[in-house]
């Protein structure tokens, strides 16, 4: 059976802790618990026919001052950036952490769940500025934890953008 590491990352609040609740455990909790340094959770799943073991690092929150711990994300198959919908300041920490990932590590796969779709009436963050991200390579995916909408499709996508990095690296080892 295939491991892969994926972390989470993005600011504080923006509910990386929910997505991974509801993903793992189909749950949704209301309040607010800010997760201290990385906590891990594993799923299995089967993808594309194979079954595999994602084990999820959730990270504590970024803020100007504390960013995420770059070193923590060097090992991983692949991460999420997550940005809260009704907070845009949310999508400019993604697109920095995202930056200094790659500038550091270089690419992976990723995705960015937009999170509380359910609070649509209240969010900050355009259907243009999606577009835009869309527009240069980014799957953006919009997302609810407290309602479970497009959770799984969101970790899927992930696994499966592994799963192909993965094969195309076998691929090239072969050569």
């Amino acid at each position: 059976m295939l491991k892969k590491k994926i972390c989470l990352l993005g600011s504080f609040g923006v509910g990386k802790t929910s997505l991974v609740s509801r993903f793992v455990d189909s749950m949704f909790a209301d309040k607010y618990h800010t997760t201290v340094g990385v906590k891990i959770d594993k799923k299995v799943l089967e993808v594309e026919g194979q079954e595999l073991t994602l084990m999820l690092w959730d990270m504590a929150g970024e803020e100007e001052g504390a960013p995420v711990k770059i070193n923590q994300v060097r090992d991983a198959s692949g991460y999420i950036l997550v940005a809260d919908g009704t907070r845009s300041r949310t999508l400019d920490v993604a697109r920095s952490i995202k930056q200094r990932v790659e500038g550091e590590i270089g690419c992976r796969p990723f995705v960015l769940l937009i999170n509380k779709v359910d609070l649509r009436e209240a969010w900050e963050i355009s259907e243009a500025a999606q577009a835009e991200l869309a527009n240069s390579g980014w799957t953006v995916i919009e997302t609810s934890a407290k309602s479970g909408q497009h959770v799984e499709e969101a970790f899927a996508t992930l696994a499966s953008r592994m799963l192909r990095t993965q094969a195309r690296a076998d691929d090239d080892d072969d050569d």
